[in-house]
Order: structure tokens, then sequence, then C-alpha cells
């Protein structure tokens, strides 16, 4: 089959078009013929730099996919050929990527895929989507009526984060930097919008929640939010974060008696371990868009497989909105 591909990991790496085997399902796995993805942060992580995750070289990157099954093991009954489907699948260690004509997967992280979205929408959802539940809803067990805070609410995480709270019952606020994004913020659901440039975090704790700090906190943004996020929780409250690459001041988390989350999806793929969850969340994602509940935020620009080097690009200037998607190319 064609592939895209890397050969190695660096500033100047680049994806090239090779000749790769094609997969082969054995037991517990199936073959997605490769409609979408979409580009996370980790996906260009792996193209910079070795965190010891990431495939062996050379590589075929993308964890998100969303297709149609052409191929199943031989005990497989959940799935047939030719059903729509996505997932977060691969594209770590041990498991080839997206970026591709055909993806191996294992059965258990792979759901159907929602009916009312098409697939370069259905491929924008599945890492960020498993993220946020399993931050708010296994690890931090939302409550209804509860005041959550999400830290950069219309990003890749922030915007499935906003919408599944909201499901859920809760009061969402939101930081966010500009007017159009407060508007795409508020499109979402989102009840309390904080522009943080021009606002403290000790004037909009004042101002949201009496002085008193949000129930949850979902931290999406790197820097020093995360202590500010210590600073914005109320007592015994709690703070998720998808970030664990750099070191940080918990003074105020321990001074709030907060507790800390460390939201870390990849575990089940690396490690073989709660995978069959993953695709009980994508699911009830599933469900949750089809009812209206849950909706991708895409960036306008579009690219197929074969401008994955210009979607990068995109990604790593910073002038993205949502998440960004590719589509699968016409194989020669």
């Amino acid at each position: 089959m064609q592939a895209y591909i890397t050969r190695e990991r660096s500033k100047t790496a680049r994806f090239e078009l090779a000749e790769i085997p094609t997969p082969l399902p054995s037991d517990g796995q199936i073959v997605i013929a490769v409609k979408a993805t979409s580009l996370n942060p980790v996906d260009n992580l792996f193209l910079r730099a070795d965190l010891g995750m990431n495939p062996d070289l050379p590589s075929v990157l993308h964890s998100d996919v969303a297709g149609v099954v052409s191929a199943i093991g031989p005990d497989i009954t959940q799935f047939q050929v030719g059903d729509e489907v996505y997932a977060c699948a691969g594209g770590f260690k041990g498991h080839g990527g997206a970026l591709a004509q055909y993806m191996l997967a294992d059965v258990r992280v792979v759901a159907r895929k929602p009916q009312s979205l098409d697939f370069a929408q259905a491929a924008a959802l599945p890492l960020v989507s498993i993220t946020a539940w399993e931050g708010l809803i296994d690890r931090a067990r939302l409550q209804l009526g509860q005041h959550v805070l999400v830290q950069g609410g219309t990003g890749g995480v922030g915007h499935v984060v906003v919408q599944l709270a909201k499901a859920k019952g809760a009061r969402v606020a939101t930081t966010i930097s500009t007017d159009k994004k407060g508007q795409i913020a508020s499109d979402l659901g989102a009840d309390d919008l904080i522009y943080y440039h021009g606002e403290s975090v000790k004037q909009y704790v004042k101002r949201l929640t009496n002085g008193q700090g949000f129930d949850i906190i979902f931290n999406t943004v790197d820097g020093q939010v995360l202590e500010e996020s210590f600073k914005a929780i109320r007592k015994k409250g709690q703070v998720i974060h998808i970030l664990g690459f750099k070191k940080h001041d918990v003074t105020m988390a321990f001074l709030n008696a907060a507790t800390l989350h460390f939201q870390n999806m990849t575990l089940p793929l690396l490690t073989d371990v709660g995978r069959a969850h993953q695709g009980f969340i994508l699911e009830n994602i599933a469900t949750l868009v089809d009812h209206g509940k849950i909706k991708p935020l895409l960036d306008p620009h579009r690219f197929t497989f074969a401008q994955a080097n210009e979607a990068h690009a995109l990604y790593e200037s910073k002038k993205h909105v949502g998440k960004i998607v590719l589509e699968s190319t016409n194989w020669a």
C-alpha cells in the first residue's frame, strides 16, 4: 500500500510518499481503509523529536482515524467489512499511524463513527474526546451543577471539554483571547467568558465564583497557566492537566488542598491497559454528537494526505483555530 512516511525526527523532518506492506488482521484486529485523520500536538511532536513513545523509523504518523472497515480478524463479531468507524488507533510506539491507505487497529479502541458527521469531521474527535472524557468523567467525576473552568476552551481538547461539561449539566467558564474566540466559545455552550489578557485570576475568580474558586479546572494550556489554575481552584477542588513535560510550582495547589490529575490518554496504546474503555468512550461520544450535544471545531483550511507537510506548517504557525483535518489522497 501507499503511505506518507517520515524517515527522521528533527526540525526539518518531512513526509514523503512510499510503498509499505499492507497490514493483515489477526485475532482482535481490524483493518480500516483510511478516509481522514486529524493533526494532534503529539503527531507534530513525534515528527520533530524522539519522546520515547514514537513509532519506529521510518514512521507512519497520526493517531486519529476515520474510515471504512476493509478486513477483520477471524474472531471479530462486532464489526463487518463496510462499517464506518473512527478511533485513536495508532501513530505511537508499536502501532502504525493513519497517514496511509490502510491502518491496522485493535478492535477494542474502535467505535462506529457518528452518523451525523462526515469522515473528516469524525476524524477530528477521537484523541481529544477521549482526553476530555477520561479527565472530566473518569478522573474528576463531574457532578450536575458544578462550576468548571476550561483553560483554552477553543482548542482541540478544550472545545470538547466545554461541550461535554455542558452536556453533563455543569456551568462552564473558559479563558479566551479574542472576541472571535469568545463567539466560538459561546456557540459551543460556554456560560462565562474570561478574556485573560484583560482580567487577572483574582478578578475573574471574584466575579464568577464570589472568590470561592471553581469546582473543577481543566487545563489544556502550556506555560504558567497551571500555576494560575491552582490560584483559581476552590478548596479541595480538582485540577486536570494534560501536559507533563515542564516543571511547575505546586505551592498553591497544596495550600488549597487541591487534587491534581495528570491526564495521559496514550497509556492504553502503549501498555494494553484500558483499551476497551476508550472504545466505550467513543461510542458515548458518537451518541452525544448524534443528539446535537457535541460538534467538532474544524479549522477552515483543509488538506489532503499529500499536503501533510503544509498541514504541519500551519499547526506550527499557531494560526489555526480548531482541529486541522487531512482527507485521504486519491491513491495512485
